[in-house]
């Protein structure tokens, strides 16, 4: 609590910090639900939840704008739970711990759920700030957002009835989001051929660390490092000496850069001086290629004295999975030509998991152009399918096409101007908001999407910027009161 004292809006952070006390990871989002059910029923609002779990609170029209329009503030409540690996935290049990870090708001080695905790305590900051006009207000509260948006591509016919709706979950102060990326998931699973090793060989950790991952989407135009990508290439690289696979892993979530990768190799205790020289050369390399944005890359190879397993992958198979992550695609596929900077199309190679003597990787891929989306799925299957994977392909979910004329964009706009002085910039973003499947379901609704200042997001390096997000506050206040004047 000590982070947040004396921050403005007070309603606003006590809000969130409310919320970071509540353990929320995608999928199990019971007890944040129950918050709000009980947060609606201390303040005698009415709420419905549906079958999935998403909630929508009402706030009733201030006297005399009964007959504005309604409007939805949508926000979803679940987080990324990414810790650094020396950070002991149980996200199924443990509050996020705040700290005050300057002019910002950030976690103790973990992710800070400002994205998309921010947007859910501003919701409900405003149920009882008296300052400001405004007609009915429906509160939209989305679950397993960031999973594969599940919550929203479950919500129920007539579920919200508003016309126009806000989207919270912007990360960027002074720009309004007004299109997003469609996206899909590929994963492909081997089962793994094991064979049998003697006492003679030793088993070594090979382990990637210090890269900064990032959102997929958000940051998949960085060109960041994957650390599973280095790892694939690290152990094609190690094969001028004999050695063994005993596992591999890297990543944690689909919708994440991978920041970490590792694997235990079996060796001849003869064959370590020379490895090192190749790890160490591997690490430089990796660091000079990657300076500019990930220049703080870790190699450790250290033996591991408690392994006493002797199973180990096949020659052959090692060499699949081998040859499988450095021919996967992984980043940039395409940019847009109508958009300046914006990334059209990618793909990224996300997790890598042994689980049921199965090697499971999965990959996520992101267009603003369906046809582009689905080609690009069709790449990396064909990749798959060259290594005889059993590959599942998902149904994915649709883009929000730019509606540039939109009343609402016009109305939000003008407010921003009148605020601050200047036109909010306008942009579509490569990542998937809830907004395509909102607008896919309700035909018609105008949307506009905003948010403060968030860096970091769905890594331990996340952190929220104190002064945007009381920007964003009045903003939003701001917005709401001149919807309630329009006829």
């Amino acid at each position: 609590m000590k982070a947040i004292e004396g921050l403005a809006p007070a309603n606003l952070w006590n809000r969130f910090y409310e919320i970071s006390q509540i353990p929320r990871p995608s999928k199990h989002e019971e007890r944040v639900r129950l918050y709000l059910r009980n947060f609606a029923g201390q303040n005698n609002l009415s709420f419905k939840e549906d079958s999935v779990g998403n909630i929508v609170i009402k706030i009733p029209p201030k006297p005399g704008f009964e007959k504005a329009p309604v409007v939805v503030l949508q926000s979803h409540v679940d987080m990324v739970c990414e810790k650094n690996k020396n950070t002991i935290h149980d996200f199924n049990n443990d509050p996020i711990k705040l700290v005050r870090d300057g002019e910002w708001i950030k976690a103790e080695g973990t992710t800070l759920g400002a994205d998309n905790g921010i947007g859910a305590a501003a919701a409900l900051a405003l149920v009882n700030d008296d300052s400001f006009n405004h007609g009915e207000i429906e509160l939209l509260f989305t679950v397993d957002e960031e999973t594969g948006l599940a919550g929203a591509n479950n919500l129920e016919p007539q579920f919200i009835t508003g016309k126009y709706l806000l989207n919270l979950d912007s990360e960027e102060d002074g720009i309004f989001y007004v299109g997003c990326a469609g996206g899909m998931d590929t994963v492909g699973t081997l089962k793994i051929d094991f064979e049998l090793i003697t006492e003679e060989w030793s088993p070594y950790t090979l382990f990637i660390s210090g890269l900064k991952g990032g959102h997929s989407g958000i940051n998949i135009g960085d060109k960041r490092a994957n650390a599973i990508k280095l790892l694939g290439f690290l152990l094609n690289k190690l094969k001028v000496v004999d050695y063994y696979i005993g596992t591999i892993s890297g990543g944690s979530k689909r919708n994440a850069i991978a920041r970490e990768a590792e694997a235990i190799i079996y060796i001849k205790n003869e064959y370590e001086a020379v490895l090192r020289e190749y790890i160490n050369a591997f690490s430089l390399e990796s660091v000079l290629e990657y300076r500019a944005s990930d220049g703080d890359i870790k190699i450790s190879f250290e033996k591991s004295e408690s392994d006493t397993s002797f199973k180990v992958f096949t020659k052959e198979f090692a060499e699949k999975i081998i040859n499988l992550i450095i021919g996967l695609p992984h980043g940039v596929i395409s940019m847009s030509m109508e958009i300046a900077g914006l990334v059209e199309t990618s793909t990224n190679l996300a997790t890598v998991v042994m689980e049921n003597d199965q090697v499971k990787i999965g990959t996520s891929q992101r267009s603003s152009i369906e046809s582009a989306k689905r080609n690009i799925a069709a790449s990396v299957k064909s990749v798959f399918d060259l290594a005889d994977a059993n590959v599942v392909v998902g149904d994915g979910y649709p883009g929000w096409q730019p509606n540039l004329g939109s009343r609402l964009l016009k109305l939000s706009s003008k407010v921003h101007k009148e605020i601050f002085g200047k036109e909010p910039e306008l942009k579509a973003i490569h990542a998937g908001l809830e907004c395509g499947i909102l607008g896919d379901k309700y035909p018609g609704l105008e949307m506009v999407s905003l948010g403060p200042t968030i860096i970091g997001a769905h890594s331990p390096d996340e952190k929220v910027n104190i002064h945007d997000v009381e920007k964003f506050y009045r903003l939003l206040k701001a917005i709401l009161v001149e919807i309630s004047k329009m006829k």
